[in-house]
């Protein structure tokens, strides 16, 4: 438990860059440093966080912890990697209730998004080497990607994708049982979840339902966090604002650790410190009961012929998803020469060596990304 709580805490502190960029330095981390676990277990971990909701890196650092050390090390690594992010964003908020602004970090960003897509960059790399076992699951990765850039939902785009490529892989391997996909169908139940229970007035008790129906049902990336919080608390409830929504979710950009604790940041604006626990522990108590519930039935589904077969496919369909997520940040982000010459030092770095420590490529990216301002 304290090797799980000191290294969780200090990966909670340097994780910056978002849910593809955490995986990434999870894999590099777990697989290849401290060899937790194999690559193929890291994968079929990835997968499962893909097809339920909540945060999808926060979930694979429960699933870890589960793995080293049962529910107990489910509930030390998640609290301690969310601690951090949720220390410092309630810090923010205070400072921002009391000035209306947040600080100026927009240099060093410059050079942090691009450090953060090489971190992208080698995690598919690397995945995809284990992940894309024959030349035709590229295809899977290909179609989800796809489905993502052309608008569709991240979660309805990883299902097809894994239904294809379980049928795909069943069709020309020739092997498997129908009825041996028995334990996977309970998971896509989840997404119908969603209840549009409406609460118009404020209380705590309605602050912590309203997150705690967000993280219920919030699936994809952190655009659709913001869609959900705009609908929720701007549209409909009214306890914040539209800019105050803005500033709330770039607090959770720029901080460490998941976004998610744009829940701390909103809640503190609400109603101060206990609004900021309550937000933060009602947006990620589902991820804690949902990574417990999924842990054990992953060996079984690895077990299966074809439920393992959709597993792969779901690995491969979640690697798709890195690569769109990629794509859409590189548009916005490889605006300069600069940005070019950090992502490709970095990038090249972490491909040789592979047990390099990511948060020595975002200190170095931020450093270099304010040297280089302007260029």
């Amino acid at each position: 438990m304290k090797e799980l709580a000191w290294f969780f805490l200090r990966f909670g502190l340097t994780a910056f860059g978002g849910p593809a960029a955490h995986v990434a330095m999870l894999e590099q981390e777990v697989v290849h440093k401290r060899a937790w676990m194999n690559r193929e277990l890291f994968l079929d971990l990835m997968g499962a966080t893909n097809l339920i909701p909540g945060p999808n890196s926060t979930e694979l650092v429960m699933l870890i912890g589960y793995h080293r050390g049962g529910i107990r090390g489910l509930l030390v690594a998640g609290a301690c990697f969310i601690f951090p992010a949720a220390i410092l964003s309630g810090i923010l908020a205070f400072f921002y209730a009391q000035y209306g602004e947040l600080p100026a970090v927009e240099p060093f960003l410059l050079g942090i998004k691009p450090a953060v897509i090489a971190i992208i960059i080698a995690a598919v790399y690397r995945l995809g080497k284990k992940a894309i076992r024959k030349p035709y699951y590229l295809l899977i990765g290909i179609l989800v990607a796809t489905l993502a850039l052309g608008g569709i939902n991240e979660v309805l785009a990883l299902l097809g994708g894994g239904l294809f490529g379980m049928c795909l892989i069943q069709l020309i391997d020739k092997k498997g049982k129908l009825w041996s996909i028995a334990p996977w169908p309970f998971l896509f139940v989840l997404p119908l979840l969603q209840v549009p229970a409406r609460l118009t007035t404020y209380h705590p008790g309605n602050l912590f339902l309203s997150f705690l129906k967000i993280g219920a049902v919030l699936f994809g990336s952190g655009y659709v966090l913001f869609a959900y919080l705009e609908g929720e608390l701007v549209d409909h409830l009214g306890w914040i604002t539209q800019q105050e929504l803005i500033d709330s979710v770039a607090a959770g950009q720029f901080t460490p650790g998941p976004v998610l604790t744009t829940a701390t940041f909103i809640g503190f604006l609400v109603d101060g410190v206990p609004g900021a626990m309550l937000a933060t522990l009602g947006i990620f108590l589902p991820a804690f009961v949902l990574s417990a519930i999924v842990h054990p039935y992953i060996p079984r589904l690895r077990g299966s012929e074809w439920a393992g077969a959709f597993l792969d496919a779901v690995n491969v369909g979640a690697l798709g998803l890195m690569a769109a997520v990629l794509f859409s940040m590189g548009l916005q982000t490889m605006t300069s020469g600069a940005a070019f010459v950090i992502a490709g030092i970095s990038a090249t770095l972490l491909i040789v060596y592979p047990k390099l420590n990511p948060a020595y490529i975002v200190l170095a990216g931020a450093l270099l990304g304010y040297g280089l301002m302007g260029y």
